[in-house]
């Protein structure tokens, strides 16, 4: 089915459904300083501006863009039928306000029930203690320990067994790259987080696509208990197949602590031992804070492993979907593969049938480029393109704006990190250069500037992994091949480990 009410009949029924429901409830406008907020571009009479997320996600994104272009920092007002009052936020100065605040802008009734299907008490929902024990147990699977091993061991062993299957393809083979980089962050994730071997060709990843996929579509369509009543039957399947193996993640890993205590795993290799010591250690970090409710600490492995996957290999996707269009960066990630080999003295092994270097020599530091490449493409296209949240109290932004009890803000990363007040006249061009200082090394932007990682406590725990995933696998496979693309976009939406 196409991005919901793909039919006039339907529009039409969300149309009359919005009407009713404001001739019902009514709202107050929220106003700056006293004086009522102006309206977007395209808002109407009595659905304001409902009609516009009702419409494909590109095209929602496009709005977004044209009232940031239009407007400026200032706050507008947002009126969705079902939604409480709202604002539309572009000023970096109010992000901050609401990224230090983050006990009194949560996610809400109107989030949680969204995704309660599919999410349930994970962490991207969970709030209070709840979650900072999730929190804590995904401190301590991300700990500077087991990142090493993820770089120097786990990363280059994946990314091998990538190159070679894509060095045994056929000339006139088409490889789909995104299913490529998923591959490999599954793989990192299923063997480190879960102790589990898992591939992005499984059931559960279809599974587990679908049904983000309608989670997302839930968030402009109001009318989606009565979409989902009618053709909501794979949606069913898809969760049932994603909280199935939910739930074999939590308990596969009570097996092995039992079968670890009774019986030590025999010796291996040096690389394999560093592996197997830290694997499944998020799963057991979850059970230890969580002991009393499997189908919590499932919840919560899903949307660890969602966020570990889905986001970093989206990324990824999109990189090398900007590279396709701009040679003289992959020569340039080209030629830092150069420095970085002669500056470690590791010449190139042209003899070869794998890597014909250790991708561990590539990092954040002796990879600047490759990370601005990677942070550009984030830039262009964030994982998860608009956020939500609830006021819990009245406040008041940084800019006078006032916000009753209950009201939603909701802010854009896709037009926010186009803006060109914050990114200059050259918003709309991909040029990883503008995140590197004269010598060359990284310069970071604010989270408010560059919220992708999110910010304020709720901060993204895989930030680290992501960057070092990324420094890795860029300069591999831009060295190894060139790129020609089918005119193919992947719209996903993704999910950040908060």
């Amino acid at each position: 089915m196409g991005l919901f009410l793909g039919s006039a009949h339907y529009l039409l029924a969300g149309v009359v459904f919005a009407l009713l429901v404001r001739a019902l409830l009514g709202k107050k406008a929220i106003r700056r300083n006293g004086e009522p907020l102006r309206n977007p571009p395209d808002t109407l009479p009595l659905v304001g501006n409902g009609i516009q997320f009702l419409q494909p996600r590109w095209n929602l994104l496009s709005w977004f863009n044209k009232c940031q272009r239009q407007f400026g920092y200032e706050t507008l007002a947002l009126t969705v039928p079902t939604l409480p009052p709202g604002v539309l936020i572009h000023d970096p100065k109010n992000l901050d306000y609401v990224f230090k605040h983050e006990g009194l802008f949560t996610k809400g009734n109107f989030v949680k029930t969204r995704s309660w299907d599919l999410f349930g008490n994970g962490i991207i929902n969970a709030d209070g203690a709840f979650w900072k024990l999730q929190r804590k147990a995904g401190l301590s699977f991300l700990n500077t320990a087991n990142l090493r091993v993820l770089t120097d061991v786990a990363l280059p062993q994946y990314l091998s067994e990538s190159v070679k299957e894509l060095e045994a393809a056929k000339p006139d083979q088409v490889v789909d790259l995104q299913d490529v980089f998923h591959e490999i962050t599954t793989k990192l994730m299923g063997k480190m987080a879960y102790n589990m071997e898992m591939h992005f060709s499984s059931p559960f990843s279809s599974s587990f696509d679908h049904a983000s996929g309608c989670t997302a579509q839930r968030f402009q369509n109001p009318l989606y208990p009565l979409t989902e009543f009618f053709f909501g039957h794979k949606f069913r399947q898809s969760i049932s197949t994603v909280k199935k193996f939910g739930l074999e993640i939590v308990s596969r890993a009570m097996r092995d602590a039992k079968s670890i205590s009774s019986s030590p795993p025999p010796s291996t290799s040096p690389d394999d031992e560093k592996l197997d010591s830290i694997s499944g250690s998020l799963i057991h970090s979850l059970l230890s804070a969580i002991p009393d409710s499997p189908s919590t600490v499932a919840d919560a492995a899903l949307t660890y492993l969602s966020a570990g996957r889905d986001t970093t290999g989206q990324a990824l996707t999109w990189t090398f979907y900007l590279l396709l269009s701009h040679p003289e960066v992959l020569s340039k990630i080209r030629d830092e593969v150069r420095g970085v080999l002669a500056r470690e003295q590791a010449p190139l092994d042209t003899t070869s049938s794998s890597l014909p270097f250790s991708p561990a020599v590539l990092t954040p530091l002796s990879a600047p480029y490759s990370l601005a490449v990677f942070y550009e493409s984030l830039r262009l296209y964030p994982p998860i393109p608009f956020e939500i949240r609830q006021a819990q109290a009245a406040t008041t932004l940084p800019d006078g704006t006032f916000l009753p009890k209950d009201s939603v803000l909701v802010w854009c990363l896709w037009a926010m990190q186009r803006s060109r007040l914050t990114w200059g006249e050259d918003a709309d061009q991909f040029r990883p250069e503008r995140w590197l200082d004269e010598n060359g090394t990284i310069k970071h932007k604010g989270a408010a500037e560059f919220p992708v990682f999110y910010g304020g406590a709720r901060s993204c725990l895989g930030r680290k992994m992501a960057e070092g995933i990324a420094v890795q696998v860029i300069p591999v496979v831009a060295w190894g091949w060139e790129f020609e693309g089918l005119g193919k976009e992947d719209k996903r939406g993704g999910v950040g480990i908060a």
